[in-house]
């Protein structure tokens, strides 16, 4: 656990704008963002690279931050029986959630019925990407080089290496003490390079809203208006249903300090759609906002932002009966559960593939017999949900994060409850 000194530091990272809160900045950007998008129309692109350039920035982070946090989190532990007993129950946790969040976006689909009425052409236009094999993710899980895995980005094959780092650095004891001294100055480092490209988080925020905003007109989004709204009801149901009452139930936590600790992270991922890219926020809030120790969250968050796809399943749920009312299917509950059971198992072997929400609907609309042509017309729409989903994926690694360590006794409920400033 991070020592009190420490902590105070860490409660009020810089921020661009001295004494408004990192997160009602930006809020404000993403607000400005909409509001000039809407003006400017294409024009609105001008305004791009700013948003490029944060992402960027957090691209920068992501690698190292994983890498180092990982080992620094599993020799913190010093015990590889309960990082084991920690793995079991994160995965555990995610893969419970992920089946919730497809009924939840069936259920949604079968009460609204977004898909009656609507009278779009549909071509296949959108090259699917081939999900891999369950044989294929196993043996891709071992990298054959890890300097390559390092280099490329591959976030599950760096998992492994820095798990297996980690474990050997703690078994052999004093003699691994010097280089877990180096990982430790290297992830503090890698927390305070966070800090200071989340202070233009605001400007990165409102580029990227801009150009959203203008990208998409009213010719868009008007017949499929409906899709939307049934999806971003899907997911805000779903955090508070779901998320809040595993927080209340399980976590015997105050649900309202949950969502208000996870501000900064959950803007950033509904700006930027991607969960990876929001991880340095999110480690941030798990250890300055709920007090997780930096272990857990050096274990949680990793492996959440890889396989937890919760936000990304529920689209799945909403899409695939959308699709099926759209085309005239009539779906049994044989489809309903393979939809449950293919997108929960899907949302892990997906996930480190570009355009991960479309790789896994190509494969529900297929194991249920769906056209899968119809990807193509919702593909217009898919940044627009990607934005909502995300957030629900980054809102879930988070809710984990808290329960795994509240169970370990790595939670400082002292912080969790603290009246949160930025």
């Amino acid at each position: 656990m991070n020592d009190s000194t420490q902590d105070k530091d860490n409660a009020r990272p810089m921020t661009f704008i001295p004494g408004i809160p990192l997160w009602a900045q930006i809020l404000a950007g993403l607000v400005l963002g909409a509001i000039a998008g809407a003006l400017l129309g294409d024009n609105a692109s001008l305004l791009k690279p700013l948003g490029d350039i944060f992402i960027s920035a957090i691209k920068m982070l992501i690698v190292p931050l994983v890498f180092s946090t990982l080992v620094v989190g599993i020799t913190g532990m010093g015990d590889p029986q309960k990082m084991g007993r920690i793995g079991l129950r994160t995965i555990a946790l995610y893969l419970f959630t992920t089946a919730f969040a497809i009924a939840i976006g069936l259920l949604a689909s079968t009460i609204f019925q977004p898909g009656v009425g609507v009278d779009l052409p549909f071509e296949s236009s959108v090259d699917a990407k081939e999900a891999p094999s369950m044989v294929d993710i196993l043996v891709g899980l071992v990298p054959q080089n890890p300097i390559d895995a390092l280099a490329e980005g591959n976030i599950l094959q760096i998992i492994v290496f820095a798990i297996g780092l980690a474990i050997s650095l703690t078994l052999i004891g004093e003699r691994g003490a010097p280089l877990t001294r180096i990982f430790e100055s290297f992830a503090e480092a890698m927390y305070k390079l966070t800090e200071i490209v989340m202070a233009f988080a605001p400007f990165g925020v409102f580029g990227l809203i801009a150009n959203v905003a203008g990208q998409y007109g009213l010719d868009v989004l008007i017949p499929l208006a409906k899709v939307i709204g049934v999806a971003y009801l899907a997911c805000v149901v779903h955090v508070l249903v779901v998320y809040t009452g595993l927080i209340a139930l399980l976590g015997r936590l105050n649900p309202v300090r949950y969502f208000r600790g996870s501000i900064d992270a959950l803007v950033v991922a509904y700006s930027s759609a991607s969960s990876s890219g929001t991880l340095p926020v999110s480690l941030r809030c798990a250890q300055d906002n709920f007090g997780v120790s930096r272990g857990v969250a050096g274990f949680v968050l990793p492996v959440g932002a890889t396989i937890n796809m919760d936000g990304t399943a529920l689209y799945q749920g909403v899409v695939a009966l959308f699709v099926a009312q759209f085309v005239g299917i009539d779906l049994s509950w044989a489809d309903y559960g393979m939809i449950i059971l293919t997108g929960t198992l899907a949302s892990i072997g997906t996930a480190g593939v570009p355009g991960a929400g479309l790789v896994m609907l190509s494969i529900v609309l297929t194991q249920v017999g769906l056209p899968l042509e119809a990807v193509g017309v919702v593909a217009g729409i898919d940044r627009i949900l990607d934005m909502a989903r995300t957030s629900v994926n980054v809102a879930g690694d988070l809710m984990v994060t808290i329960l795994v360590a509240k169970s370990e006794g790595e939670l400082d409920e002292n912080i969790y409850n603290q009246r949160i400033e930025r």
